[in-house]
């Protein structure tokens, strides 16, 4: 799905063109369509309203393990995480890779970036030199740290962030597609444990709201808690956060603190990023993802119901928010990082 989501971001992109396509070696030689081509004849396409299926449907598909490099500025990998380990070291000997994939996330000398968040722990690629590498991995986080993050972000800038506690009811599209069986288990359900997520959660935060210093990342003096459950909904990860900061804050400053963040991002360098990186709504109904996800193209991150929580503290706070994890969480926020390294002078 992430990958579908990559051919349709891409699709009339002013700055990166696909000129390749990889996959595993049991689609390699055949088109992209044939590719997602189901026995049943059903082609997989799960990407509505989009024109990248006419766009790309004909290009081949090569071995991902033997894709040439010659040609490439850069790469977006969207493969699963045993695979990435190998294949991102392979191409990174000579391409930037940036990737949805956790294979590299907590190494060192990797950043793992939201340009809103820590662009300038960009530099830290410079370090992956020393691997031998020309080019260098960036991934981007996991989906459900992603709108916790840049909700945090402005906080912890303006008021420091002590400790945070985040619930998240995470949709479907987030487990892939597997045949029917996610389906059967979160009808009518609530799934209240998905494996490594929560942990993820919890080192990714403090890792991006954290300092670059001596090529490494010395994490945020935070303590991130996090409870991740699967519910019935297609796309749109919703999270219950409550804060503690460090200093008092009123509901009208968390509120500017907020609807300021990210103004130093320019559209005319960043054009997959939203206007508004977090949205703050009034209504206490909102946000919701059915309503909310596709908030500007989906890189939006929608926040509702702030107020103040004393069982967090004197300074405590908490909200709701709503982050489309197919868009922002996963291929187009890895775009939109791809552009931010454009910006620094990280890509050709």
């Amino acid at each position: 799905m992430a990958g579908q989501q990559f051919l349709d971001a891409l699709d009339q992109h002013p700055f990166f063109d696909v000129i390749a396509l990889g996959a595993s070696a049991r689609s390699a030689g055949k088109t992209y369509r044939e590719a997602i081509t189901q026995s049943s004849g059903q082609v997989a396409w799960y990407v509505d309203a989009s024109r990248a299926l006419d766009r790309y449907g004909d290009m081949p598909v090569v071995d991902a393990a033997q894709l040439k490099l010659d040609g490439l500025d850069i790469i977006f990998s969207a493969v699963e995480t045993d695979a990435a380990r190998a294949l991102e070291a392979s191409y990174a000997t000579r391409v930037p890779v940036v990737s949805t994939a956790s294979a590299y996330r907590y190494d060192s000398d990797v950043p793992i970036l939201i340009p809103a968040v820590n662009g300038d722990h960009s530099d830290l690629v410079k370090a992956q030199e020393k691997r031998g590498w020309r080019g260098f991995v960036v991934p981007i986080p996991n989906c459900t740290t992603t709108g916790l993050a840049i909700a945090l972000a402005p906080l912890h800038r303006v008021f420091g962030v002590e400790r945070a506690i985040v619930t998240s009811l995470q949709a479907v599209s987030g487990a892939g597609r597997s045949s029917g069986v996610i389906g059967l288990d979160v009808v009518d359900n609530v799934i209240p444990y998905i494996p490594g997520e929560e942990e993820k959660v919890a080192r990714e935060t403090c890792k991006l709201l954290g300092q670059l210093a001596n090529d490494t990342i010395e994490p945020a003096d935070l303590v991130v808690s996090a409870t991740c459950t699967r519910v019935a909904v297609l796309d749109g990860h919703t999270e219950s956060v409550n804060v503690a900061l460090r200093t008092p804050a009123t509901v009208e400053e968390v509120v500017d603190a907020m609807q300021a963040f990210g103004k130093d991002i320019n559209p005319g360098t960043h054009p997959s990023a939203p206007a508004d990186w977090l949205r703050v709504l009034d209504d206490p109904f909102r946000p919701q993802p059915r309503v909310d996800r596709d908030a500007d193209g989906g890189m939006a991150t929608t926040v509702g119901r702030i107020r103040l929580d004393p069982a967090m503290g004197p300074n405590g706070i908490r909200f709701v928010l709503v982050s489309h994890n197919t868009k922002m969480g996963a291929a187009k926020g890895a775009i939109l990082v791809a552009e931010d390294l454009k910006t620094r002078g990280l890509l050709a």
